[in-house]
């Protein structure tokens, strides 16, 4: 019997997938626990019309993504820091401090755990920081400590 997964079953498969079972396996254990529904025309049907919808919006999020790589590749951020006597700075710039000032550029929020510092910042100069927008998506900008 061909039943659609409404769970992730083990040994048979994973949610949403068409599997071949027996019919006992089906009748007495999946169907009863909702584990599955049957395979008939109006159910794979249905099944197919998610799978296009999850797939439309993985695509918009993906275009969303590209812009704004795009839009954030163009960025320099300038942070202004205070220093002691030797011309070292009061701790280091954080990725909270650099996800707060890109938020202000860009108009959008950024999360700072997606930023990637190679290394803490402690001192002036200019930086290149990358941002993981995406699991295949990142774009890079320049953050420009300063007096």
């Amino acid at each position: 019997m061909k039943v659609i997964l409404l769970v992730d079953v083990k040994g048979h498969g994973k949610k949403d997938q068409i599997v071949e079972v027996s019919d006992g396996y089906a009748r007495n254990f999946l169907f009863p626990q909702k584990k599955a529904i049957p395979a008939d025309a109006k159910a794979i049907s249905e099944l197919r019309g998610r799978e296009e919808s999850r797939q439309y919006r993985v695509n918009e999020d993906r275009k969303a993504a590209l812009a704004l790589a795009e839009r954030i590749k163009a960025v320099e951020i300038s942070i202004q820091m205070g220093h002691g006597q030797d011309g070292r700075l009061y701790g280091s710039v954080t990725a909270k401090d650099i996800a707060t000032e890109l938020s202000k550029k860009i108009g959008q929020d950024v999360d700072k755990r997606k930023l990637l510092l190679k290394e803490a910042i402690k001192a002036y100069g200019k930086y290149s920081v990358e941002i993981k927008l995406l699991s295949d998506i990142t774009a890079t900008f320049t953050v420009h400590v300063h007096d």
